[in-house]
C-alpha cells in the first residue's frame, strides 16, 4: 500500500496490516483514516484474501491510544465528529467480510485496545500491556470501548478498569477474556499466521457467513437470531464450495473451495 502510517501486504490469502506510526502506532486521526483506505482496498480485494492479521510496528506497542496533543484544541463540536468518524472506521475493521486477527505486542491501551477489541480474535505476546487509561486525562473510553468491552468482560470488571485506569498483564487479560491465547515469547506473529492459515484453508462463504451471523447476534432476540442463522445457514446449500466441501469429506481428499 502506498501509505506507509498503515501498510498492506497480501499473500496466500492473508493479508498483513501493520499500524505504522512510531514508537507507539498513535491512533492520530490520519493513521485512522489511513487504516480505513488500507480497508476499503482489501474489501475490493475480498477474493484475495481469506484473512486479515492485524499487528503494530516494531516491539513497543500494538497502539498506544490517541496523539493527545490534539485533545488540546478538541471543543465538543469537533470532539464528536471525530468520534463520530472513528466509529465509523472502527465499524469497518469490525465488519469486514473476513475474520481480522489482532497480533497484539507491547502496550495496547486505550484506542490501541478499542482498535483489537474490533478484531475476531486476539493473540497477545507475554510482554504485552493492555488498559483504559483515559480517566488520567478524566475522560473515559470514546471509540466504541464502551460497547465492545462489555462482550468480552463483566459489567463489574469493566467498571474497575475505566475508573482505575489500571493496566493489566497478557495473562490477565487473557483470564478475562479481552485475549484468546497468549503465545510463546516473541511468537505472536507467527502464531497469529499459523491460525490465520488454518481458516484460510476452510471454506471462505462458510466462514464468511459465519462472521456475518455471529456479529449479528450479539444484538438480536432469541428468535431473530435463530431466523438469521436458518437463513444464511440454508443459502450456503446453494454454493458450489457447500458441495464441494461434502463431496471432499465423503472422499476422504482436502476440498478446493473456489469461493462460489
Amino acid at each position: 500500500m502506498p501509505d506507509e502510517r498503515v501498510t498492506c501486504t497480501i499473500e496466500e490469502g492473508i493479508a498483513r496490516v501493520l499500524l505504522n506510526n512510531p514508537p507507539m502506532n498513535a491512533l492520530d486521526m490520519d493513521t485512522r483514516l489511513a487504516l480505513e483506505r488500507v480497508f476499503q482496498d482489501l474489501d475490493r480485494k475480498r477474493d484475495q484474501v481469506r484473512v486479515v492479521v492485524l499487528a503494530g510496528a516494531g516491539d513497543k506497542a500494538f497502539a498506544a491510544g490517541a496523539d493527545i496533543k490534539a485533545f488540546l484544541e478538541l471543543e465538543p463540536e469537533t470532539a464528536k465528529r471525530r468520534l463520530m468518524r472513528t466509529h465509523a472506521i472502527f465499524n469497518r475493521v469490525e465488519g469486514f467480510v473476513r475474520p481480522v486477527i489482532a497480533a497484539i505486542q507491547g502496550y495496547c491501551l486505550g484506542g490501541g485496545l478499542e482498535l483489537a477489541l474490533c478484531a475476531d480474535i486476539r493473540y497477545a505476546d507475554p510482554g504485552a500491556v493492555f488498559g483504559f487509561p483515559e480517566v488520567n486525562l478524566s475522560i473515559f473510553p470514546g471509540n466504541g470501548g464502551t460497547v465492545r468491552a462489555l462482550h468480552f468482560l463483566g459489567l463489574g470488571r469493566f467498571k474497575e478498569l475505566v475508573y482505575t485506569g489500571r493496566r493489566l498483564e497478557a495473562e490477565e487479560a487473557r483470564r478475562y477474556g479481552l485475549v484468546e491465547q497468549v503465545s510463546a515469547p516473541g511468537r505472536v506473529m507467527e502464531e497469529a499466521l499459523e491460525l490465520a492459515g488454518r481458516i484460510a484453508r476452510r471454506g471462505p462463504l462458510g466462514v464468511a457467513a459465519a462472521k456475518q451471523v455471529i456479529n449479528r447476534q450479539r444484538n438480536l432476540p432469541l428468535a431473530e437470531g435463530l431466523e438469521l442463522e436458518s437463513d444464511h445457514w440454508a443459502r450456503l446449500t446453494a454454493t458450489w464450495d457447500m458441495k464441494e466441501g461434502a463431496r471432499a469429506f465423503l472422499e476422504k481428499r482436502k476440498p478446493r473451495y473456489q469461493g462460489r
